[in-house]
């Protein structure tokens, strides 16, 4: 008898009876109410016999899109894969005074994702100036990176008449659009 009123001190039977007869758990055995007497049937009733209802997730299929893909975007979006399209693309832009930026980016970054489709349409909405995308995570822009100490990204160098005129990091977005406008207008 001990143990039962334990269980009565822990667990108000009357909780119980509204979650049973509520649309959350199925109709089955309910616990006895607060009033009933200790050898009730109903306390006594097996684990088997409460169910509880199992909800069931529906998960769209994962992509493994490439978000840092150049296919989908402007003629004046650049991939760069290698250390060597990075110097040459680097030499173009200071040698010709071409307007650049370099979108430093990596395929598993949230801000990167929110900013790819701005970054697309900013290179529509300036056609003349070129953005080279650079995706980190290829092995063979290791010492570039380094020697530019990228360290987080997004990160964007705008080139203005050869030369780096600003360096936004991070995804904002207002600012990029602001740095933009100054520049290339």
């Amino acid at each position: 008898m001990r143990g039962i009123s334990g269980i009565r001190r822990l667990v108000n039977t009357r909780n119980i009876r509204q979650l049973s007869s509520s649309s959350i758990l199925p109709k089955t055995k309910t616990l006895a109410s607060s009033s009933s007497s200790s050898s009730s049937p109903a306390l006594r009733a097996s684990p088997q016999s409460v169910t509880h209802p199992r909800p069931s997730f529906h998960f769209p299929p994962f992509s493994y899109r490439n978000y840092s893909s150049s296919s989908a975007g402007p003629s004046n979006i650049v991939m760069v894969e290698s250390e060597e399209q990075f110097n040459s693309s680097m030499r173009k832009v200071k040698d010709n005074s071409q307007p650049a930026i370099y979108y430093f980016t990596a395929v598993w970054c949230p801000p990167c994702k929110l900013l790819s489709p701005i970054i697309g349409q900013l290179s529509e909405k300036y056609p003349h100036v070129t953005t080279y995308k650079v995706d980190i995570d290829h092995k063979e822009l290791g010492n570039v990176l380094s020697k530019l100490d990228i360290n987080s990204v997004p990160r964007l160098h705008f080139f203005h008449n050869g030369e780096k005129a600003s360096e936004v990091v991070g995804a904002d977005v207002e600012r990029i659009k602001d740095t933009m406008e100054k520049l290339y207008k």
